[in-house]
């Protein structure tokens, strides 16, 4: 009895060929998988920061403006940047730690007793309101490379025109 070799031929590339293609799939599709968790990943953390920078950033203004100390939950922010750390991107990285460093100087500037200072304040919160524009754009260039940049920032430190009524005085010649 002869073996049919091309049949044999036939269903071997067959098998082998559904092998590979399963194999392929699998591979594809895990990548696949690992992409949409890290984004999905990444945009929870970034979002998480963003929250906790408002809320440390709403605080330090009520304090610097009400003329005590501040009570900022520092936890929070501190986990969320922490959280940030693992997933984030270097640019988003860069921008959340330029972020922090400003939060950091306005907390300085809060527990500082003596007298406010009317243009420290203007240039900490458009330090901070810049940065968060920064930090923003970083973030959704990071989660997908086609987004445009936001040219204006939308939540966050208000702009100077909201707190200039309840900033210090301005010295005498401003």
């Amino acid at each position: 009895m002869s073996v049919p070799w091309d049949a044999v031929m036939t269903i071997g590339i067959g098998a082998a060929a559904t092998v590979t293609g399963i194999l392929v799939g699998a591979v594809v599709g895990r990548r696949n998988q690992n992409q949409q968790w890290l984004r999905d990943t990444q945009a929870a953390a970034y979002a998480a920061y963003l929250r906790e920078f408002t809320a440390i950033e709403i605080e330090l203004r009520e304090a610097y403006l009400g003329d005590r100390s501040n009570t900022a939950d520092w936890a929070p922010f501190n986990a969320a940047l922490t959280s940030l750390s693992l997933v984030a991107t270097p640019e988003v990285a860069n921008a959340a730690g330029e972020v922090t460093e400003a939060v950091g100087r306005f907390a300085l500037m809060v527990a500082d007793p003596g007298p406010k200072d009317r243009d420290e304040l203007r240039r900490i919160m458009s330090e901070l309101a810049s940065g968060q524009v920064s930090f923003v754009n970083a973030a959704r260039h990071s989660l997908d490379p086609s987004q445009q940049p936001l040219g204006r920032q939308l939540g966050g430190p208000p702009p100077w025109h909201e707190i200039e009524p309840y900033a210090p005085a301005p010295r005498s010649g401003e």
